[in-house]
């Protein structure tokens, strides 16, 4: 008799086994529901997970003690009106969770569109890389390369920001043009007669090695992302709207996220 009372309890210890969900795993999916939207790039499913987009990061708008970031909102209800209440397929990648306990996943509508890229595509979010969670990586690069060319979302912040004073003045006619690039070019010998006043050092292209706060903070065309060194070496780069990007130094400019990269840099941790 306690023969067969410990047989059963086996058999019914692995037909549990058998019956109970299966995990996420590595490079595998799952179909559930979208419960509500945290931010973003961030929702809950019906199981009361939460899943975190991979590859990509949204302006921050519920982040304890940060304030709400540019473009923020604007993000976090474009994913809602996407994906509230809709079926999604999760795809998984080398991890399938972050250290918060998070799914992290590529996130798929039922009609195929690919949730992650169109965030990107759209300009509501940067990429954000972070091996070994890299299948889509060029996906995305390519995604923010055309948002940032037609000047979408978070890249037509520095449009309505930045170059309405160029369309009412300098850049309205070829004869602005070339008065703006006058002006840069009395800047530069004003900043360099300067230098020479105070004895700095010139690199071998005839360059003062220490440049003026102005002009270490002034933009070049096109290339608004920061770069910067720290105290322990770290090469990092700061992109428009992200948490430290007013507070930065920028030591050198990039054009692109990839080019920062190509160049050492990487984003700051989060």
């Amino acid at each position: 008799m306690k023969r067969l009372s410990a047989w059963l309890v086996i058999m019914a210890c692995l037909l549990y086994a058998c019956a109970a969900p299966e995990g996420p795993k590595p490079n595998g999916e799952m179909t559930t529901t979208v419960k509500r939207v945290v931010d973003g790039d961030t929702f809950e499913i019906a199981t009361g997970e939460k899943v975190r987009l991979i590859g990509v990061d949204t302006p921050e708008t519920v982040k304890p003690n940060h304030p709400v970031e540019p473009y923020g909102k604007e993000a976090s209800n474009f994913t809602k009106e996407l994906l509230t209440g809709q079926e999604v397929r999760l795809v998984f990648d080398v991890e399938p969770h972050d250290r918060y306990k998070r799914l992290l996943a590529y996130v798929y509508l039922m009609d195929g569109t690919f949730v992650n890229e169109k965030l990107v595509k759209e300009g509501y979010a940067r990429i954000m890389t972070i091996p070994p969670n890299v299948a889509k990586a060029d996906v995305f690069l390519e995604a923010e390369r055309e948002a940032r060319e037609h000047n979408r979302g978070l890249w037509g912040l520095e449009l309505s920001n930045g170059k309405a004073e160029s369309k009412n003045g300098n850049a309205t006619s070829k004869n602005g043009a070339n008065s703006s690039k006058d002006k840069a070019s009395e800047s530069k010998d004003k900043a360099s007669d300067s230098n020479e006043k105070t004895g700095q050092p010139k690199n071998s292209a005839g360059e003062t090695n220490n440049q003026n706060t102005e002009q270490a903070e002034t933009p070049p065309a096109g290339k608004l992302i920061k770069g910067n060194i720290n105290s322990k070496g770290d090469k990092i780069y700061h992109v428009p709207g992200s948490r430290n990007y007013d507070q930065t130094k920028a030591e050198v400019w990039f054009a692109t996220e990839e080019e920062a990269q190509a160049a050492g840099y990487r984003a700051p941790k989060r």
